[in-house]
Order: structure tokens, then sequence, then C-alpha cells
């Protein structure tokens, strides 16, 4: 079997549909498996929506207008979706009665986007020769923890979900499959992260052992820079689950950064793809990745981060004061990208700034505290890096002409990545001096 994810811009409307349609038709002899996300701004809708009925405003026509321009493109029956509209208008009165909008709320409305994308996409197949049919992935035995926001599943859950697949979906029928959501085991609906599909998508193929997983978004596979910024940014043919990996967590723009854990357990190959250029070969992602010797694979970034710094003499041969300090940031559950440390002082990276502020009363207890807000972490990476001499001398230089100010620098301890803490405001200068020097000189 073959499992095959599109993205919210993949189905963002009827054309773009049936382009999705006219590749699955092509791949019916490797059984595929559809796993889809909303169509593109569905859910950016709903979260509105619930945020303005919190503010005592309900009103679900953004979402039910939009989503109603998508059947009239696709030729299905305008009332197909009536149910699914009664239900978001119900709850964001719900919402405004009580005047709050919370993560577990926010996870039931935000999920209608894709229970009724896969619904448009079951339809316009059959209509067209495709026998499909829609599920909640729910249905499917995929259950989960109640972290709302940030959802995994439980432990155990692959055996279920894998009876419950071979019982439910008929053969010779495309199973168009809800990416992003889940439900706990009460029957709360929860999400798995913001544009997490990507994750659904390969634990529905660790869970069914399929030989490979398609992802399909908007560009040509994983390039060597955001090409939003750098328009000739070039396509990367092979890279590793690690390579992958990095990228994705520092921001990388095409995959969710826990896509990777089922498909690396189950040494399951991921492929990129572009949905308007099917023909494209993308990108392939496997345990290896390439046996080329380039030094860097990809840069990456991550905006709005924020540092705080601990001074204090009494650092000096005390053993555990990092233990202590990282103690109290999990405690309040600040995830640290990048550390540094003097003899003197602790310097950390994170992008949450509301539960920072909420742990600064006990870091106080160690020393003076200070925050910096507006950075920016980028990240090159490639499993050559390590061994190149001089690489780092080309990186500086680079950065040193453009008149941007490296305030920190760490390496992972895998070696294949390299970040550096510039200034938000350096990002549009540092970006394309370092895909001159790294893939263009």
């Amino acid at each position: 079997m073959l499992v095959m994810k599109f993205g919210g811009s993949s189905v963002a409307d009827g054309k773009q549909i049936q382009k999705v349609f006219e590749i699955v038709k092509g791949r019916l002899a490797r059984k595929p498996v559809v796993v889809s996300s909303a169509h593109k701004g569905i859910t950016n809708a709903l979260i509105a929506c619930g945020k303005a009925a919190a503010a005592g405003k309900p009103d679900a026509s953004p979402v039910i207008n939009r989503q109603k321009e998508v059947l009239v493109q696709c030729g299905c029956k305008d009332y197909m979706l009536n149910a699914h509209f009664r239900e978001i208008e119900d709850l964001l009165r719900g919402i405004a009665l009580v005047r709050e909008y919370s993560a577990r709320t926010n996870d039931y409305l935000s999920g209608f986007g894709e229970r009724m994308s896969c619904r448009v996409i079951a339809d316009f197949f059959t209509r067209n020769g495709i026998r499909a049919e829609a599920y909640d992935i729910n249905e499917l035995g995929f259950i989960t923890d109640d972290k709302f926001g940030q959802a995994r599943p439980i432990k155990g859950w692959e055996a279920g979900f894998k009876a419950e697949f071979d019982r439910r979906v008929p053969k010779n029928t495309v199973p168009i499959i809800t990416g992003f959501i889940g439900k706990t085991p009460a029957g709360d609906w929860t999400t798995v992260g913001r544009n997490g599909s990507d994750f659904t998508a390969t634990l529905v193929a660790s869970a069914i052992d399929a030989e490979e997983c398609e992802i399909w978004t908007d560009t040509d596979g994983v390039m060597t820079a955001d090409p939003s910024v750098i328009p000739q940014a070039r396509s990367i043919p092979f890279m590793s689950f690690a390579e992958a990996s990095e990228l994705a967590y520092y921001g990388g723009r095409v995959l969710h950064p826990s896509t990777l854990l089922p498909a690396v357990t189950h040494n399951i190959p991921v492929r990129v793809l572009n949905t308007n250029r099917p023909d494209h070969p993308g990108t392939v992602i496997t345990q290896d990745g390439s046996a080329d010797e380039r030094p860097v694979t990809s840069i990456a970034y991550k905006e709005s981060q924020c540092v705080v710094t601990i001074e204090s003499e009494r650092m000096l041969g005390q053993p555990g004061f990092l233990a202590k300090v990282f103690d109290v940031m999990g405690r309040h559950g600040v995830d640290i990208d990048m550390v540094t440390t003097s003899e003197i002082s602790v310097s950390m990276t994170c992008a949450e700034l509301d539960k920072l502020n909420a742990a600064v009363k006990e870091l106080e207890q160690f020393g003076r505290v200070t925050i910096t807000t507006d950075r920016t972490i980028v990240c090159i990476v490639g499993k050559n890096v390590k061994y190149q001499r001089g690489i780092g001398a080309r990186i500086f230089a680079a950065l040193r002409d453009a008149e941007v100010n490296v305030e920190m620098i760490s390496q992972g301890a895998n070696k294949i990545n390299l970040s550096l803490l510039i200034a938000d405001d350096d990002i549009k200068a540092a970006i394309p001096a370092l895909h001159r020097a790294l893939f263009e000189s």
C-alpha cells in the first residue's frame, strides 16, 4: 500500500482536487490510502470564528461560505455538509454563551476542516470513477492522549488501527482519511498540532506497513532554502531522515517536525512531491539519504525567538547548576533550542515568551535574568558539515559581508547542523548571503 498525503494548498479548490484525482488515479495499482488536510484557509477561518465567538460574536458564515465555494467547484450536492455546518454553528453559540475558548474547544472546532474536506474529496472521486470513502481517523482506531493542541497516539494504537482498517475499508476502495485530528478514549476531539497532517500520514503508513509515504505539497520537494525568500532555491533529490528532521524542527516549511519519527522507526521512505508538477521527482527521504559529498543540504530558520540569559558568579564550581535551571524551564513547559555557557552565565533560546515570563521569577533565584526578543535561529544542515574544513569560514565571511551579527553559535550533538542566532531584522540579508556562499558559488 501507498500512503498519499495532500496538504491544504493541494486541495484548496475544485481545480486542485481534480489534480489530486488524476495523481491518485495513476497510482491505483499501488493501493493508495489518502490522508487529507483541510481546504486552504479553512482551519484559520475556524479558529478566527472561535475567537470571535468567545468575544460574543458567533458567526460561522466565513467558514460555511468558503466551504460552499469548494462544494460548487467540485459539483457536490450543496446540502452534503449541512450536518457539519449545524454542528459548527451550535459550537460557536456555546462558546459565545460561556465566553471561553479553551484548547480542548479549539481542537474540536479546528478539526472540522479535515472532516469536511475528506467528504468532498471522496464524493468527487466516486462521481468521477474512483470508488472512495471518507473516514474520520478515529473511526479506524486512531486514539490519542488528551494533550489538546499537541496530542499523541496512545501506546499500542497501531494494532487496533490495522485491525479496524482491514475490517472497515472495502477492497477496491480508496480511503480518504482525515489528517491532523484524533480522539481521546473519552471521546474528546484532539489535534496533533498545526500542519500535523504530515505526521498523521506517516503514522498511518507505519500502522498499515505501507511501502512508501508521499507528501504532496506546492513545492518541488524539499528545497535548499525557503523559495519564498530564495526564488533560485533548488530541489534536493535525496536526503536522510536525520537531515530532514533537523530541517523540519528548525523551521523548514515543507514537513511537520514530528513527521519523520514513525518513518524512521519503521524505515518507510518518504517522498515529497509537487501537486502542481506531478512529474517532478521531488525529494526522497531515506535512512541514508544521498551518497554524494555535498557539504550542506539546506538552510532553515525559525523567527520570533527569545533569549533568556542568567548571569551568576555562583555558577563557578557549582555542580548541578544547569540541571536546576533546566528543571525550572521544563516545569513551565519551555522548550529550549540553543544553549551556550560561560564561567558565569548561561543563555538559552526558546519560542514561548509567555511561558518564559512565567518562569522568570523562579529563574531569578539563580542570578540576574535578562530576556531578549525578536531573534531568529538560522540552521545550516548537512550530514557532511562535520567533515568540511573551511565551512565555518565561508559561513561567517558571507554573514560579515552582509553586515549580519551572529549572537550565538551551536552545533547539534549529531554534528549535522550548525545553528546561528541573529536578529529578526537581519533575516532578509542573511539567508540570501548564505545561499550564495553555500549553493551558488
